[in-house]
């Protein structure tokens, strides 16, 4: 049951094809006949077998054609028959090659398939290539050269331009898959199933549309977490929410929220073709950089300068060499070589210098990547120099990135280089731009692993109040707060606001003036008026008694006189806020199709969409997503001393985006929020105006882990926790596991003995391998759970001094099957820690949790000669089963 459900699928051992018959061309799709030469071209490594489906022959006949996968290339009038004899004779994947199947065919397809039980690769797809397997099921070109490069893409024709362009630079792959329209096999599953694939080290993805942004989400984070994952997105477009109702939804569009998607997910992104054949040279090369620090090693000043520009204009660093290392190097270059920032070796530079100077920055611990660039130069030899770059890549560790300047006197030297998997670019921008995707790899890598809780460890809110006041809103049929009404939910979770009161008439808007103390500030106060400040509904400053009453008239008749129709409830007076030298900030919510909410942070005031400033993030957000949102906008460099200002309270707007957060998280309703401006300063934030819009239609929740349906990013669950009494003595805490707890899982896994380490893995490894160790501490609490009981212990350090660690003794998890209504579990417990009660509140617990998921049903494997783990399924409530495929296995099943 280890086996990935697409196994049979994408890493067949038997294939049946239905695509007419060899000896009748005419009788065949042009489909068809591309699909019988790319499969006869090369010897597959299982066995393969063609069928007619207009043979005769009886259904006993067709069950000795058993097979993992079907491949279907006919016309579509007989895909559907095809189909239901594949399900006949036991496919349990199909693999349907065709165009112009239309969405009503393709949904009666998805229908057949559902009901044989198979998973379906297409229609109007072109198929897949698994290159080790030396297969070709596809009509995408010849088969591509092994490789460790995955690709998946939503378009055929750049399926086959990727697949022509790697076989002209030495690039191999391990899977090749496209995805049609209307596939059913989509490409979260396919992300999926490349996660686990040991044949698969780094990824790209070509995305035209995403179905499920939680699903897609999920794969994605599984991805990139175990492999470096490079994206294409097609249709980028500027354009924000026509219907937005706040500043944060009309200024926001679509493609900056998949931005801060991948970013979140730990992927990176590129933005044009170019970009990733660039990214894809580096990934084939299997370069895993950890920083921003670009080496470069030039025979020319002019071609070091130009990358060293497009280093600065990029945001990365110029790696320089360590003192030590230029008094190092120094002697083993010529005179005039220069090493204060390029490492300019001249035009004297022979092969020999390229090599000693590559061999130095690989040493040096400021160095994360280097790139050797080489322009012909009278007496030099290219391919002397590329073979040098080849020979001093044996040893070393980091990236490195070669540009062969030139074209007719450099051809033979790229050869070279392509043949030795060295990235070559024909410029200096293009080999630091490739870098340079890659290396935002590493920065995203941190943000993967934040997975915060709904809730902070701020005070705990009032969401209670909050909810009451968004159902007396959607109990008068509104979809827009009143300023009121907004400031009410942001106190609710304890966000600080100006004091606001509303004045219903000229005489109270004096004495509410004169109480709060002037100045003070009148806006219109109307649930049909989105922007004030488009109608002149606001004044500010106003000094006194008399200027109150005077204003609060002025108002009430210019926007009567400029919208008739609109409700007037009154004018809201709050005191200025005095914030001396205060920066204005925006902070925002806006709901993307199909991302769901996003947090928008930016410089705010009244310009905010000619000023543009906007970052963003997906929720839910702890302190190092926040801190690093703020450091993306522009308004962050006016954040610290200032043209004069002292710096502002960092730790207060923090505070303010996680108290955002958490509003998001509990209260689903909220579509748009506009909390402008923010004003910051030395002594803390406060919120001076604010906006909110919400969505009346019902949200369907069914158990506490539906609560957060509406984010693509599943909160921590934190609500599993609890503390237990040990059997014996003293208390362990079950938990949710988290990614920080990956070198504790590992540990426990190490001190295992032999036997317990077979038992749960069937393998006799001393420690888990990095990809599975990945695989395990990161999940997605959508689609999988898994619980660890931890123990405190108390050891004497050296010192003397007491000191408390953690030490994970148990796991529990399980996983949820593609018909995301039954789950495989497992369980594990440290061998000193076998008969305190452990494993069977572990196991309570995640039977607990796939209840309160919505599952039917939990099964599992268990060997035949581990028998504690049997009796502990029996005492359960599992029934024990023989394992028809493995009589060393006992299937165990619990119904829900």
């Amino acid at each position: 049951m280890d086996r990935h459900y697409l196994a049979r699928l994408l890493s067949p051992e038997s294939i049946v094809v239905f695509a007419g018959r060899a000896d009748d061309p005419e009788g065949q799709t042009a489909q068809a006949a591309v699909l019988h030469e790319a499969l006869r071209a090369q010897r597959f490594s299982g066995t393969l077998q063609f069928l007619d489906i207009h043979t005769s022959g009886t259904l006993e006949e067709l069950s000795q054609a058993r097979a993992d996968l079907a491949i279907i290339a006919l016309p579509p009038k007989d895909i559907a028959a095809a189909l239901e004899v594949a399900g006949r004779i036991a496919c349990r994947s199909v693999l349907l090659i065709s165009s112009r199947v239309d969405a009503e065919l393709a949904a009666d397809l998805k229908k057949i398939a559902r009901r044989e039980n198979m998973h379906l690769l297409g229609p109007n797809c072109l198929g897949f290539q698994r290159p080790h397997l030396q297969l070709n099921a596809s009509v995408a070109g010849p088969l591509a050269r092994t490789g460790s490069l995955a690709l998946v893409s939503q378009s055929g024709a750049l399926t086959a331009s990727m697949l022509d362009w790697a076989s002209k630079n030495a690039v191999g792959f391990s899977s090749v898959v496209s995805l049609g329209r209307h596939t059913s096999v989509d490409i979260g599953q396919v992300l999926d199933f490349l996660a686990h694939d040991a044949q698969t080290q780094s990824i790209i993805v070509y995305v035209e549309g995403i179905g499920s942004a939680r699903h897609f989400m999920s794969a994605l984070r599984s991805a990139a977490n175990a492999k470096p994952v490079v994206v294409l997105k097609a249709g980028r477009k500027p354009a924000g929410n026509e219907a937005a109702q706040t500043h944060s939804g009309a200024s926001v569009g679509s493609d900056e929220v998949f931005d801060a998607a991948l970013r979140r997910a730990g992927a990176v992104r590129v933005r044009s073709f170019v970009e990733l054949f660039s990214a894809a040279k580096c990934l084939a090369s299997r370069y895993r950089p950890v920083g921003r620090r670009l080496a470069i090693i030039t025979n020319g000043g002019g071609p070091g300068v130009l990358a060293a520009d497009w280093i600065n204009e990029i945001g990365l660093q110029l790696g320089r060499l360590s003192t030590a290392s230029v008094a190092a190097l120094a002697p083993l270059l010529p005179p005039s070589a220069s090493l204060l920032d390029l490492i300019d070796l001249s035009e004297e530079a022979t092969p020999a210098h390229y090599q000693a100077a590559i061999e130095a920055a690989g040493k040096d611990a400021q160095v994360d990547g280097v790139l050797a660039i080489y322009s012909p130069k009278a007496r030099t030899n290219a391919c002397a120099a590329a073979r040098a770059l080849v020979d001093a890549k044996l040893s070393l560790s980091k990236p490195l990135l070669s540009c062969w300047m030139g074209d007719a006197s450099v051809g033979e030297a790229r050869g070279i280089l392509h043949e030795a998997a060295v990235p070559s670019f024909r410029t200096p921008e293009a080999a630091v731009g490739a870098f340079g995707n890659i290396a935002a790899f590493y920065l995203n890598q941190q943000l993967l692993r934040q997975i915060p809780a709904p809730l902070s460890a701020l005070t705990t809110p009032d969401i209670e109040g909050a909810r009451l006041v968004i159902e007396s809103v959607l109990a008068e049929r509104r979809t827009v707060l009143t300023e009121m009404e907004s400031k009410t939910l942001l106190s609710s979770f304890h966000i600080p606001i100006t004091k606001t009161l509303l004045a219903r008439s000229a005489n109270e808007a004096v004495m509410i003036a004169a109480q709060l103390g002037f100045p003070v500030a009148l806006k219109i106060d109307s649930p049909d008026i989105s922007h004030k400040s488009d109608v002149e509904g606001v004044a500010l400053n106003v000094m006194n008694g008399a200027g109150a009453r005077d204003t609060y008239r002025d108002l009430v008749e210019r926007v009567t006189r400029l919208l008739p129709d609109a409700r007037i409830n009154g004018v809201t007076v709050q005191k200025m806020a005095r914030a001396r030298r205060g920066r204005e900030i925006h902070i925002g919510l806006v709901t993307d199709d199909p991302f769901g909410p996003v947090i928008v942070f930016g410089a705010g005031g009244t310009m905010i969409e000619l000023i543009g400033d906007r970052a963003m993030e997906l929720p839910p957000l702890n302190q190092f997503l926040a801190h690093h949102l703020i450091g993306r906008s522009r308004v962050a460099e006016t954040l610290g001393e200032w043209r004069g200002a002292g710096s502002v309270d960092m730790g207060a707007l923090e505070q303010v985006l996680l108290r955002v957060s958490e509003m998001v998280c509990e209260l689903p309703e909220l579509r748009e929020m506009d909390i402008n401006p923010v004003i910051v300063d030395a002594s803390g934030a406060v919120a001076v105006d604010a906006r909110i819009a919400i969505d009346p239609a019902p949200q369907a929740t069914i158990g506490r882990a539906s609560n957060y349906h509406h984010l693509s990013i599943l909160p921590y669950p934190a609500r599993y926790e609890r503390t237990w009494p040990m059997r014996g003595g003293g208390a362990y805490t079950v938990r949710a596991l988290h990614p920080d707890d990956a070198q504790m899982l590992q540990d426990l896994v190490q001190h295992l003995s032999p036997q317990s380490r077979y038992f749960r893995f069937v393998s006799w490894f001393s420690e888990l391998p990095p990809t599975m160790l990945s695989r395990f501490a990161l999940i997605d609490y959508d689609l999988e759970m898994a619980l660890v009981a931890v123990f405190k212990e108390r050891n004497a350090a050296a010192d003397g001094t007491i000191a408390e660690t953690e030490r994970i003794v148990g796991v529990s998890r399980y996983i949820t099957n593609p018909d995301r209504s039954s789950a495989e579990f497992s369980l594990l417990v440290a061998d000193d820690f076998n008969g305190k009660g452990i494993g069977s509140r572990l196991m309570e617990s995640i039977i607990d949790a796939a209840r309160e998921k919505g599952l039917t049903e939990l099964d599992g494997l268990v060997l035949t000669g581990n028998a504690g783990m049997l009796r502990l399924m029996k005492k359960l409530g599992f029934s024990v089963k023989r394992f028809a495929e493995d009589p060393d296995f006992r299937l165990v099943t619990l119904a829900l």
